[in-house]
């Protein structure tokens, strides 16, 4: 068996670039993209990625070069994931809601050679370039503009326009080989960027692997049609931007995730899919009676980003939404787990549904192995549901690891493990369950408390929109939770009605010692909320009671808002908008 070695007709480097080959071949007049008056079917599809690509070659770009895009989830963003790979280049979709010094890292950090702009983010971009060569004295990338493809509106930076690059390109354009499928294929970079930012390098076979586990795990069928509520930025839209043409389906791309565009676009082309953070799965919650719609057929969305509380996913699936629970990172190509649904637990009330729904469940087929370990030990925790140690993965579908930053990757990378740093426990069925971050564990009197199952208890309150818990120093305690709420509109509840709702349904000692509503809460451009922000407003809250105690003014806590807080509140009101 040794004399049988590979060949041409029998290995072919794994990649995602074929699933749009074979889209081309298999289903040429399926409609591909469908955005506002504009449509395209997968042979046009195809042909337009030739083109860019072609001139991508003809703009001196080589293997391995960086192209990085700052866009909404408009067609040529969707395209752009199959033609910069297409030249051999790395695809660094930027995060749109970063501020202009972190785009001006990301372009510095990833030494981007093309800049790709949608028109709407121009000046973010010309701030971007103006720090680039100011502050870090860095080469300008070239910059292209992408206008509106449904209603141009002639807004230039620089001579270079996309939908020109794709005219001039070459439809013949022959895709180069892969030959190395370790190759990388995109560079993301994780939330929360800083003056080190992680750049997560993905490989041509882990993006390939990750696509097909998650089509296969989430059972997505021929045909579906594809609603981008997820930003394609995040993890390569969980690699849905290339799943969609291995299913041969229509990707509806949207500029804004609103529950009008949403309602709007499932009404219109009979949406069967969508991804979510679950703040999105509020914003439909929220919606205007006038901004909803009757869905016709069932809507299935695959949630992740963040643990959504059961008593959220009850509510959205009485809306005719079916929702898949996943667990994922920017370091494991998006999903890693996925909650796979088994027929029996149909037979449970609805309350215990939302439950087993609220897991992270089983590792995509891509992983090898999903484990929870003890750190110092290295050993596995009981299947117990209890027992919490770190969530830690390996597979084909773990990055290649950060761009020029061996510390971290030797921190993450242990004994052949990803070390993710949430914990986590695995219930006696082998499902597993997030707890929390490892940062974010709240240790009151020598008990972990996980902040997590303290906000789904809040969530169950039917006034509450949002929840985030963090640690707020105790004096006794050490530690004590402090809850961070957002109410309906009109809604008249005060801080002892929420912690009166939570010692229904919490043990003493988890129950929020503070309890403090806000209009919004901190979140990073993918939607997870900024708990070192909200702990340092906890901070505050702690050294302005102590000031009252010591002045004798009052032993109460106090109804107004204090002083501290009004600064960190403008600083979180800020910092959400980005």
């Amino acid at each position: 068996m040794d004399r049988l070695p590979k060949n041409g007709a029998n290995y072919v480097p794994l990649t995602p670039l074929t699933f749009l080959t074979r889209a081309s071949n298999s289903y040429a007049t399926r409609t591909s993209i469908i955005y506002a008056n504009v449509r395209f079917n997968w042979r046009q599809t195809y042909e337009r990625c030739c083109r860019l690509a072609s001139s991508l070659m003809s703009l001196n770009i080589v293997k391995n070069d960086v192209v990085s895009v700052l866009a909404p989830n408009v067609p040529a963003m969707l395209e752009m994931h199959f033609a910069v790979p297409m030249a051999g280049a790395v695809l660094n979709a930027i995060n749109t809601r970063l501020d202009s010094r972190n785009v001006a890292l990301i372009l510095k950090h990833s030494e981007a050679k093309i800049f790709f702009v949608d028109y709407e983010y121009i000046d973010k971009a010309k701030k971007a370039i103006e720090i680039l060569m100011a502050d870090f004295n860095m080469p300008i990338p070239l910059i292209v503009v992408i206008d509106d493809l449904d209603s141009p509106t002639g807004i230039r930076l620089g001579e270079l326009e996309y939908e020109q690059l794709v005219h001039q390109g070459n439809p013949k354009y022959v895709l180069e080989n892969i030959d190395d499928e370790w190759d990388p294929i995109t560079l993301s970079y994780t939330s929360g960027t800083t003056s080190e930012p992680k750049g997560v390098v993905y490989s041509h076979r882990g993006a390939f692997l990750s696509t097909l586990s998650l089509i296969l795990g989430w059972e997505m069928g021929t045909e579906p049609v594809y609603l981008w509520s997820l930003p394609m930025f995040h993890c390569n839209g969980w690699t849905f931007t290339w799943g969609i043409a291995a299913r041969g389906g229509t990707n509806v791309c949207i500029r804004n995730t609103t529950a009008q565009e949403i309602y709007s676009n499932i009404a219109l082309h009979n949406v069967t899919h969508m991804c979510a953070a679950p703040i999105v799965l509020s914003i439909i919650l929220e919606a205007k009676p006038h901004k909803q719609c009757h869905l016709a057929t069932p809507v299935q969305i695959l949630v992740g980003g963040a643990p959504p509380p059961a008593p959220l996913l009850e509510k959205i699936e009485r809306l005719g939404f079916h929702v898949v629970h996943a667990y994922g990172l920017t370091e494991a190509t998006g999903p890693a787990l996925v909650c796979e649904w088994q027929s029996k637990w149909n037979k449970l009330p609805w309350e215990h549904q939302a439950k087993l729904k609220a897991r992270q469940g089983l590792g995509i087929l891509t992983l090898a192995d999903v484990d929870v370990k003890n750190f110092k030990t290295m050993e596995s925790v009981p299947r117990d549901g209890k027992t919490t140690g770190e969530i830690c993965l390996r597979g084909s579908s773990i990055m290649k690891g950060y761009l020029k930053n061996e510390k971290a990757n030797s921190e993450v990378f242990k004994n052949g493990w990803f070390f993710t740093g949430d914990m986590g426990v695995i219930h006696p069925d082998g499902y597993l369950e997030i707890k929390d971050r490892c940062k974010d564990v709240i240790i009151s009197g020598g008990e972990n408390i996980s902040s997590v199952e303290v906000e789904s208890a809040i969530m169950k309150h039917p006034y509450v929109v949002e929840a985030s818990v963090v640690a707020m120093p105790h004096p006794r305690w050490g530690e004590s939770p402090c809850a961070f709420v957002i109410l309906r509109k009109n809604s008249n509840f005060k801080e002892s009605d929420i912690i009166a709702h939570c010692r229904k349904n919490l043990p003493g000692f988890m129950v929020p010692k503070k309890v403090q509503f806000v209009e919004e809460l901190p979140k990073t451009g993918t939607g997870k909320v900024q708990k070192n922000h909200l702990r340092a407003v906890a901070k505050a809250f702690v050294i302005k009671e102590n000031k009252n105690q010591t002045s004798k003014r009052s032993t109460q806590v106090s109804r107004e808002k204090p002083r501290a807080y009004d600064q960190s509140h403008e600083q979180i009101q800020a910092l959400s908008r980005l």
